[in-house]
């Protein structure tokens, strides 16, 4: 999916979320347990449900990979729903891979020719070649780890170097020689809203993928203030507060209920 579809779905929908398909086996609602594939069909229910609400889906790889291979079938299967029923939806491998040239080609490979998604989040601090083996796919995209919404990104994030700059304004600088921003973005947590207007000083034009609104403490509207460009520029994700609104039999609705009412709040505050 190419910049300007993921921006004309923004603006047909009004809504810049994402939706963290974080499905963890001993959350989701009892009743499930019974069917064969449980992850599976719990993932369809809410996607069936917030399909109209949001413009991208972000499963987190290590709830499915922790389940062995009846985790990974889940996932394929999944991919494969999304992009066979809801075909305008930006799909997010949130897998955070990271290694040496020749591993990242093998997970570039794993992810963007087997599994089929948009992008895959990537860990930087290996250098420049384990980042480029995820570049030049036609329509994918890299969303490097800058600023992150967890309380540790303190301990290395922030550092400053001798000129006084934090460690990820310089991951983002020297990134920006890598790839463009038709085919790279940055996750920045909502947490650390007061660091967006830098943020968008360095990179005003690259996409953020946005975790950390709702249950950790960050500012919707902060972060919309701070961080929205001319074509929108954010994807905020909510997990948790969205597909376990209820673990009982009406979850899929009251996951509706959460994304309409962020789509909503979306809605008012977007620029267009």
């Amino acid at each position: 999916m190419n910049r300007k579809q993921l921006t004309d779905n923004i603006r047909a929908k009004r809504s810049y979320l994402c939706v963290g398909l974080d499905t963890d086996i001993k959350k989701i609602p009892q009743h499930l347990l019974e069917l064969e594939d449980p992850i599976f069909e719990f993932n369809k229910a809410i996607i069936d449900a917030t399909a109209p609400y949001c413009v991208a889906y972000k499963p987190n790889l290590a709830f499915y990979e922790s389940l062995g291979v009846a985790g990974w079938i889940a996932l394929e299967k999944t991919v494969k729903y999304i992009k066979a029923n809801y075909p305008d939806q930006f799909v997010i491998a949130d897998a955070k891979r990271g290694d040496i040239g020749n591993t990242s080609k093998m997970y570039a490979r794993a992810l963007f020719e087997e599994l089929d998604v948009d992008a895959v989040t990537v860990a930087p601090y290996m250098g420049e070649d384990s980042v480029t083996p995820f570049l030049g796919y036609e329509g994918k995209w890299v969303i490097l780890l800058a600023l992150t919404s967890n309380k540790g990104s303190l301990d290395f994030q922030h550092i400053k170097d001798e000129s006084g700059q934090p460690l990820f304004e310089s991951v983002m600088k020297k990134s920006q020689q890598w790839a463009s921003s038709d085919e790279m973005m940055y996750v920045c947590g909502a947490t650390q809203a007061d660091m967006f207007d830098e943020i968008r000083r360095i990179s005003p034009n690259h996409f953020l993928l946005v975790p950390g609104v709702g249950a950790q403490g960050g500012s919707l509207e902060e972060v919309s203030k701070r961080g929205m460009t001319e074509d929108c520029g954010l994807l905020v994700n909510s997990s948790h507060g969205i597909i376990y609104a209820s673990t009982g039999t009406d979850f899929a609705e009251r996951a509706a209920e959460e994304a309409r009412k962020l789509r909503d709040q979306m809605s008012e505050l977007l620029n267009f």
